[in-house]
């Protein structure tokens, strides 16, 4: 009996553990993948107009970045079709680790990059190549992720443990703006714009090496080992997703326009119109920024924890009234100086946070396993498209027709988008397909 106890004991302690490496590998992974992709876009605001196009069109350089900023979002369909196809074949384990090669790959080469005073007309070229791929990476990493968390979670927890991928975001973000805050403090704006701000991306190396390690000693998920075990592997997976499950290919992509709008627009184009338009640093904003993707961070598992106890469809539309009303108070927040920037980037990345956790369980919900991976991620990176690739570019053109509170409106239509597209959803929550 004992021996039987003792046996017990030991198969609960091998389970945990087996959890605890899935959570790391889910929330590691992310963290790097998205501290790649969050470094091209801190670095878009504060360099990459001078440094990649010319000097005798000054008045682009900010708009030229931007839209190599977009680049990414445009690919990010790309890697999710090409990764969601070999995950759904092959394996989630597999296709996570061909995404991080090819983001950290692309992420260091930027590091390397020669300026448009080097290497001409070139250097603008290599550069959104080289972003191109960064968005490829990233279009495969979200999918498997959310799968390798929730396709392993216990029943009823789905949203709690698919909100680990969605935590690497803000912790990515946290340590992409942090060190170039200390770079910046530490080294001067002239050092900075020079040769300092190449570190963040040449330090990537060394993290997706780490991410690696980790992601190597993943099993696959019993949901993929049971669709192999009853050979239910499709031979294009992208062509059943947009055949028999467009509907909700569609529904998940218009339910993170919101999300995707939140963020970019409270980091990226933030950032250049408070140096521009408000005369604050880029010291004190990227303070700011840190301070405020805490409280996403803090928003997200509350969210993840709530959608497990009454619903995804509840926790998320009230969570994009929550943004459309952040939306229209933009303009009266910044009016009241640093310390309405700081009250604006908090609403705004806290009500990311609410809209974003339960998207980590709800998107993989949505379709059968044999199709999941393509399904989720596509969703998800289709949403990018239409949320972020030109929301910092989109954002600047706004505001030049008619100031500010154009740029509110735009977070508030793309709450009604998020809104619409989730009440026309099934509560996926009790679906235990999706297990």
């Amino acid at each position: 009996m004992a021996a039987i106890e003792g046996a017990g004991a030991a198969g609960a302690e091998a389970g945990r553990t087996a959890m605890g490496r899935i959570v790391l590998a889910s929330l590691v992974g992310t963290t790097i993948e998205f501290y790649d992709f969050y470094i091209f876009g801190t670095a878009a605001a504060l360099v990459f107009g001078p440094m990649f196009f010319p000097k005798s069109a000054p008045e682009t350089q900010a708009l030229n970045a931007y839209l190599t900023f977009g680049i990414a979002f445009l690919a990010r369909p790309v890697g999710s079709f090409l990764f969601g196809h070999f995950g759904d074949r092959v394996g989630r384990k597999s296709a996570l680790v061909a995404t991080m090669l090819m983001m950290g790959l692309a992420t260091t080469l930027i590091g390397a990059l020669p300026g448009y005073a080097t290497a001409g007309v070139l250097a603008p070229w290599l550069l959104a190549a080289l972003r191109f791929l960064q968005g490829v990476g990233l279009g495969g990493e979200w999918g498997g992720a959310a799968l390798i968390a929730t396709e392993n979670a216990p029943d009823g927890r789905r949203a709690w443990f698919g909100m680990f991928p969605q935590l690497g975001p803000p912790i990515g973000f946290f340590i992409a703006t942090g060190l170039f805050l200390a770079l910046l403090i530490g080294f001067g704006e002239a050092a900075f714009v020079d040769w300092a701000w190449r570190v963040p991306f040449l330090a990537s190396a060394v993290l997706v090496a780490i991410g690696l390690y980790v992601r190597v000693a993943l099993e696959e998920t019993p949901a993929f080992k049971a669709a192999m075990a009853l050979d239910k592997r499709i031979a294009v997976p992208l062509g059943a997703v947009l055949r028999d499950y467009w509907r909700p290919l569609i529904q998940g992509s218009l339910a993170i326009v919101v999300c995707y709008a939140l963020f970019y627009i409270a980091t990226v184009y933030m950032i250049g119109y408070g140096v521009r338009s408000l005369g604050l640093s880029q010291v004190s904003l990227l303070e700011m920024l840190c301070v405020a993707v805490v409280f996403m961070a803090v928003a997200t598992p509350i969210s993840a924890a709530l959608a497990d106890r009454v619903g995804r469809r509840p926790v998320l539309l009230v969570s994009a009234v929550i943004a459309a009303a952040v939306g229209l108070m933009m303009p009266a927040l910044l009016a009241q100086g640093p310390g309405g920037v700081l009250a604006f980037l908090s609403l705004a990345l806290g009500a990311m946070g609410l809209t974003f956790a339960p998207l980590g369980a709800l998107l993989p919900e949505l379709f059968p396993t044999e199709v999941r991976y393509t399904g989720a991620a596509s969703a998800y990176n289709l949403g990018g498209i239409l949320g972020a690739s030109l929301a910092p570019s989109l954002a600047q053109l706004l505001e030049a027709a008619g100031g500010i509170a154009w740029v509110g409106y735009y977070i508030a239509v793309a709450a009604a988008i998020s809104f619409l597209a989730i009440l026309s959803m099934r509560e996926t929550r009790d679906d235990r397909a999706a297990a």
